[in-house]
């Protein structure tokens, strides 16, 4: 029996672009409040079956959406009409394709917010960078969310943290009170570019993490690589961004430990594949879902040509993934430079 709807037009109105298990989380936690929100989706079946089930059938399916409060769209200026937050929650690969049907003035006074740990791919922009380009947002209307968050533990009520990031830390408040529930606890910082920069950094460290572990290095090695890879993002977020900022905060740190060593990483299972000898393109294929990383270090590589930091870690994953270099060798390589 289809679950009745008492769907209002009088609640705060938030939209959420992507229909995976992110997604699903973040409506999950704004469920949490008494809000209007609208979810875009790009299968109509998935629309149709959300509507009548009340669950995603492809990602984090026990998760009960709340049809009182939710109301998913395939029609993508119907979802953000009206909204006061529009938060884009699809791998960086394909939010270009998601967006596509909106213009400057469907996104006009509202504030958008990134969840995507991610670039462009093949312009090599963060994401807030080309929303404030192609869209015309002003920075001080752009959020991002980070933090050590896996959508499946937020599924299980699993005690998490966030971060909001904006250039106004008002808005990131604001954000933040929205995002705070039973089991989130969130907490704003201004730091949009460090923050956005580490979570997609992040996901490179993991899949250098998944590529030794397939190789079959131990938790000894894991903890040298981690701990060379903070100073790493350090070097390259300060050169890049200079700023005075602790990284050793939960939307840092925090962020690179649960993607090098979580189960649910996907990142870190991409590259345990790589390591244990699978093809790109066949780890993709088995794995059917995104792990950012891939795409995110050949941006991080293009960017790093001309700023020349050191960053053996970055330089190793995409000489493996891009120059096809054996995994043994290149860590054999990267051994030398750990310290």
């Amino acid at each position: 029996m289809k679950p009745k709807s008492t769907y209002t037009s009088e609640l705060p109105c938030i939209a959420i672009i992507g229909g995976g298990s992110w997604a699903t989380a973040i409506i999950k936690i704004l469920s949490e409040k008494e809000l209007k929100i609208k979810w875009w989706l790009r299968n109509e079946e998935d629309v149709n079956y959300i509507s009548q089930y009340g669950h995603n059938p492809h990602y984090l399916s026990d998760v009960q959406i709340n049809l009182r409060k939710v109301k998913a769209y395939t029609d993508i200026r119907k979802t953000v009409e009206k909204a006061r937050y529009v938060i884009m929650a699809v791998p960086a690969a394909f939010v270009q394709q998601a967006m596509q049907g909106l213009l400057p003035e469907h996104l006009a006074g509202k504030t958008l917010i990134s969840a995507i740990k991610g670039m462009i791919p093949g312009e090599n922009l963060l994401v807030t960078d080309w929303v404030e380009r192609d869209f015309r947002v002003p920075a001080e209307r752009l959020c991002v969310i980070a933090g050590p968050c896996h959508a499946e533990e937020v599924a299980l009520e699993k005690q998490s943290y966030l971060t909001i990031a904006s250039q106004s830390i008002d808005q990131a408040a604001d954000f933040a009170n929205l995002m705070s529930c039973r089991f989130v606890q969130a907490s704003p910082t201004d730091d949009v570019y460090g923050i956005e920069y580490c979570a997609v950094m992040k996901n490179i460290i993991a899949l250098a993490c998944g590529i030794t572990h397939g190789l079959n290095y131990g938790d000894n090695f894991q903890a040298v690589l981690v701990s060379n890879a903070m100073q790493e993002i350090k070097r390259f977020i300060d050169h890049i961004y200079p700023k005075h900022r602790d990284l050793s905060g939960s939307a840092y740190l925090g962020d690179l430990l649960v993607t090098a060593y979580s189960q649910f990483s996907r990142n870190r299972t991409f590259g345990n594949m790589i390591g244990r000898g699978y093809s790109v393109k066949s780890a993709q294929v088995e794995m059917n879902m995104i792990a950012e990383g891939y795409y995110a270090v050949k941006s991080i590589h293009e960017i790093n040509k001309e700023h020349k930091v050191s960053m053996p870690i970055t330089e190793m994953v995409y000489s493996i993934l891009y120059e096809k270099t054996p995994p043994h060798t290149a860590v054999q390589a990267l051994k030398e430079v750990l310290r």
